[in-house]
């Protein structure tokens, strides 16, 4: 398990927030989400997603997550991911991330 760095939440130029992370386990890392003002804006594209893989509608989940992936960018302590999976739920966030396009069955 690797823990510690921090990675960053991203729309354009403009700080979302931080991942502080204290938790990694293959394929997953987990931290500590600390909000930045602009969040507020695409919190509500977190929240459905998350409701969506609770409620197991995972073809809904994937047209909903698209939002995410098409406007948002994870950058961690080497550089911004190629692409990424990203669950903030409260003050967690769990994501899963990769320098090459994952593949559809990855998420």
């Amino acid at each position: 398990m690797r823990t510690g760095g921090t990675w960053r939440l991203l729309r354009g130029e403009e700080l979302l927030g931080e991942i502080v992370v204290d938790e990694s386990e293959f394929a997953w890392t987990d931290g500590r989400f600390l909000p930045r003002p602009g969040f507020a804006e695409v919190k509500p594209w977190f929240d459905e997603s998350a409701a969506l893989l609770d409620a197991e509608e995972y073809e809904a989940f994937e047209l909903a997550y698209d939002r995410i992936d098409g406007a948002l960018t994870l950058v961690g302590p080497a550089g911004p991911a190629a692409e990424f999976l990203l669950h903030i739920r409260g003050d967690r966030a769990r994501f899963r991330w990769s320098d090459e396009p994952f593949q559809d069955e990855e998420r």
